[in-house]
């Protein structure tokens, strides 16, 4: 980063980082022995999947294990690996190993990459989040490879352990099961517990958010000790994890054995909400249950985590907000804290953009495609909220609906905000404040 003009904001080395991440793997993917064929990818197919691995979203337009050689899944596991960690946070782990000191300047952006609450301790943080994500991918790994083992092989079964392992950990949905079927992502292993509980909990474990992690270091059980926001996350993750569960167990998966319906239900219900696995035909399920899973698909994982979407704590404030107007309170508390207007404004903002840029989307993919509206909505959720999931329309997508997608991946990933501020950031501080005027609303 220390080529950077001095002026550069930390929101545009986080805009410009992911964008150049993606142009450098879109060019990788169009060499040659990228693709099985050894044709190599046209340009389109190349930046559409260097976007949705990058993005962590999982969205393809060709078959991940069938179109790609070794070498081009490698690339593809790579940017996943980068996406999901950060374009920052890799920059800042290189710039330590290589002894480099990191600046004021790097520091402030890493803050904004992780959601950090300070700049003190960044680097110590950065660190820790390398080390424990290395040995959660590598447990998930472990735990998965007898079963690619057996079903694959020794080579290529750890292969496939390697890479599931870290695309479930970094929510991003790309799968090598085309080996069995073109796109049937993980509905080989529906009934499987241990392939089932390992890729739940690595998409939690990683959708939860680094400062959450760091809380269960330092605090270990003693949850009146976390901050405001890791109590948040977390019950508002087990909160977004139960009731669809619950709804999904009840309305759909009735033709299942109870523990396939049950694995089924959690794990849609996990998965839907930046993942991008399936074990179930998402074509089959009611219309009901597809809306819930396009409202998951939105609000997404928490800040500073693998996941993208609105957010966790987006949601929450906005109900604790809604819920202290039903009781008359002047300002939003929980937890015996209260939460800053600015916070909420911030919220109102990010909902704002999701929903407009997520309807925008579909309905042009709708008029550009002659789909159903729910089917290209749907679509258009899985881009924004980078969750991967579709309902088997992705390939067959014109030109103009791609970049729609490819657009919305990128907004997902990297943040409405952050794009906004670095587009629009300006050193005038305004400190003056208009005259107030009551306005009603409701």
């Amino acid at each position: 980063m220390a080529f950077l003009p001095k002026k550069i904001t930390s929101s545009q080395i986080i805009v410009l980082g992911f964008l150049g991440a993606i142009l450098l793997g879109a060019l990788l993917l169009m060499l040659p022995f990228a693709t099985a064929d050894g044709k190599g990818a046209s340009f389109a197919d190349a930046f559409f999947t260097a976007t949705s691995a990058t993005c962590v979203t999982g969205l393809i337009v060709q078959d991940t294990a069938t179109y790609w050689s070794g070498f081009g899944q490698a690339v593809i596991l790579i940017m996943i690996q980068i996406g999901g960690m950060g374009v920052v946070t890799i920059a800042v782990a290189v710039s330590v190993a290589s002894g480099k000191k990191i600046g004021l300047m790097q520091r402030s952006t890493m803050q904004e990459a992780i959601s950090a609450p300070q700049m003190g301790g960044i680097v110590k943080l950065t660190g820790f989040i390398l080390i424990t994500t290395a040995i959660i991918e590598a447990l998930g790994a472990a735990v998965m490879a007898p079963v690619f083992i057996k079903e694959f092989g020794f080579p290529k079964g750890i292969w496939y352990a390697v890479f599931h392992s870290v695309s479930a950990f970094c929510n991003a949905g790309f799968d090598l099961m085309g080996a069995k079927e073109k796109y049937s992502s993980l509905t080989y292993f529906i009934d499987n517990p241990l392939i089932n509980i390992t890729i739940m909990t690595l998409i939690i474990v990683g959708g939860i958010g680094f400062l959450v992690w760091q809380d269960v270091k330092v605090n270990k059980i003693h949850l009146h000790k976390y901050r405001m926001q890791s109590k948040l996350v977390l019950i508002t993750s087990a909160v977004l994890i139960v009731l669809p569960a619950i709804a999904f167990f009840v309305s759909d998966f009735s033709g299942m054995p109870l523990r396939t319906r049950i694995l089924s239900s959690l794990f849609q219900s996990v998965t839907t909400r930046t993942a991008g696995f399936n074990t179930a035909d998402l074509t089959q399920m009611n219309s009901g249950n597809t809306a819930v899973m396009i409202v998951l698909m939105l609000i997404g994982g928490s800040p500073g985590s693998t996941a993208g979407g609105m957010k966790t704590t987006t949601l929450a404030v906005l109900i604790l907000t809604a819920v202290s107007v039903f009781r008359r309170k002047e300002h939003t508390n929980f937890a015996g804290r209260s939460i800053a207007d600015s916070v909420l404004r911030n919220a109102i903002a990010i909902v704002t953009m999701y929903v407009s840029l997520f309807l925008a989307g579909g309905v042009i993919i709708t008029v550009t495609e002659k789909l159903p509206m729910m089917t290209c909505m749907f679509e258009t959720a899985s881009a924004i909220g980078t969750v991967g999931l579709t309902l088997g329309i992705t390939p067959s997508l014109g030109p103009v609906s791609r970049i729609i997608l490819v657009f919305l991946m990128y907004i997902g990933r990297v943040g409405g905000l952050t794009l906004i501020f670095s587009a629009l950031t300006t050193n005038q501080s305004n400190m003056a404040r208009l005259p107030q005027e009551k306005l009603t609303v409701g």
